[in-house]
């Protein structure tokens, strides 16, 4: 049995009890990671020296500083690590050196967990299957001809293929709760500012979130609390108390009330998706929870909101990318202006030069007020459907994507069927709530999530749900047989 078949709570133990050795852990990993990544390619760059002579130090001290002390992770790589090459997925930070760690990072350093390597991603997280890498393409693990996911994509198929007990990634439109989908794991968004968004590489600054991508909800509530908390470096994080996530999962969903949107079950869901999701009511019925059908009347707008929203952010938030400072710089400029245009037009992937032009055209004058204005005002019709609803419910769950994964190279050259893969997700990021996807079943082989929405702040409640869910099924126990 792998060591990373255990929860984290269970390792600690066997860690107190000197039964095994952070090397054992770190030794783990890396085993693992030779074995099945020419087959998933999920890590960028690995952290091997550093993490070895981590976990060797660690066993000399014989100190443990918490429940997540020794506990091998994988890092996306747009959230930076000093000293450890961060490209953000882009030909244009292919030898970017971070000289600090992100405050997520130094929260994990202070958790004692060890970074194992920094995992594939979207170029700047702007993709739903992790196949707009400059680098490479990752594979689902459930089977190698389909995608993970994205952006995220291998921070889900490195939890899903064993190589890491955990990981960290970003959801700025489902960027962690859809692959986590796809490849049957447990992803969380955490309500907008419970966790800091210092140094993590910006796309979309007021929709993007780091979360925890695990294998049970348990340790996905130790991961959360680890790195939650207001940080004075990120003047959008919020000063709210950070619950003992752990702390909430009871098992008791008696008296639950839980709301179904209509138009997360309606057309383009697929019907093993649709079905699935019904099977898991039925589920939390049996437990004592309740459901009704309710609308979210302007998620329909959700997608044409956020992507000229989010390209729009995107287009500020990636004009430092000039070849000046730092990153990649052309050799192919006779001038300071070639240089710019040259830099930018070799070191950007066709997506992020399609966001930038989407988001310069709908912040440009005479274009405003009809585009970018007009999706703010949507946003917050979305944020104000959320909030109606939670007047009434606790919770809303739906599907967290309209079919399973698809296969790599099957939406590439159609972008709009590509963006469509997060309709389900983006409406949570738009309205800052949290949302997790866990896993509800199997369509064709592949894996299917189920997504819980919360309240602002109450991922409490969220966990609740999902760890009663996940103790009356054995969805979370299969694995990818790679």
């Amino acid at each position: 049995m792998s060591l990373f078949e255990r929860k984290v709570s269970e390792l600690s133990e066997l860690l107190h009890k000197k039964e095994i050795t952070v090397s054992d852990l770190v030794n783990e990993s890396y085993e693992r990671i030779n074995q099945v990544e020419d087959k998933v390619k999920a890590f960028l760059t690995l952290n091997e020296e550093h993490a070895r002579a981590a976990a060797r130090d660690m066993d000399a001290k014989n100190e443990k500083n918490g429940i997540l002390s020794g506990m091998p992770i994988g890092i996306k790589d747009n959230i930076v690590t000093k000293n450890l090459r961060t490209t953000a997925g882009s030909k244009i930070l292919e030898d970017f050196d971070p000289i600090y760690d992100a405050t997520v990072i130094e929260k994990l350093g202070q958790a004692g967990t060890i970074n194992i390597g920094k995992l594939n991603m979207d170029e700047f997280a702007m993709g739903s299957s992790n196949e707009n890498s400059a680098y490479q393409a990752t594979r689902n693990p459930w089977n190698t001809e389909f995608v993970p996911g994205g952006s995220s994509g291998a921070s889900a198929a490195s939890v899903a293929a064993g190589q890491v007990l955990f990981s960290l990634g970003s959801d700025t439109g489902g960027s962690i709760r859809q692959p986590a989908a796809y490849c049957g794991v447990v992803g969380l968004k955490p309500t907008y500012g419970r966790v800091s968004r210092f140094g993590l590489i910006a796309f979309a600054s007021s929709l993007d979130q780091i979360g925890p991508i695990t294998r049970t909800v348990e340790d996905n509530a130790y991961l959360l609390e680890a790195i939650s908390g207001v940080d004075p470096m990120d003047s959008t994080s919020a000063n709210v108390n950070v619950p003992r996530f752990v702390e909430s999962l009871t098992g008791d969903i008696k008296g639950l009330r839980i709301a179904v949107p209509k138009e997360y079950l309606g057309e383009g869901v697929a019907k093993e998706v649709r079905d699935s999701v019904l099977e898991a009511l039925k589920v939390l019925e049996k437990l004592g929870a309740a459901w009704e059908e309710v609308s979210l009347p302007h998620s329909k707008y959700a997608l044409a909101a956020y992507y000229l929203l989010s390209s729009s952010e995107a287009s500020a938030n990636l004009s430092r990318f000039d070849g000046v400072r730092y990153g990649y710089r052309t050799d192919n400029a006779s001038n300071l202006l070639e240089m710019y245009k040259q830099t930018r037009a070799e070191g950007f992937g066709d997506e992020v030069k399609r966001r930038i032009m989407l988001g310069t055209f709908s912040l440009s004058s005479g274009y405003y007020d009809a585009y970018y204005k007009k999706a703010q005002k949507v946003r917050t019709l979305i944020k104000k459907d959320f909030e109606d609803v939670f007047e009434k419910y606790d919770v809303i769950i739906g599907p967290t994507t309209p079919t399973p994964a698809f296969k790599l190279g099957e939406k590439t050259s159609d972008p709009l069927t590509m963006y469509a893969n997060d309709i389900l997700t983006i409406p949570v990021n738009l309205a800052g709530v949290p949302g997790i996807s866990i896993p509800c079943g199997f369509a064709g082989g592949l894996p299917l999530g189920l997504q819980i929405i919360g309240k602002h702040f109450d991922e409490s409640t969220i966990y609740r749900v999902a760890h009663a869910y996940e103790q009356a099924t054995d969805f979370h126990k299969k694995r990818p047989q790679l």
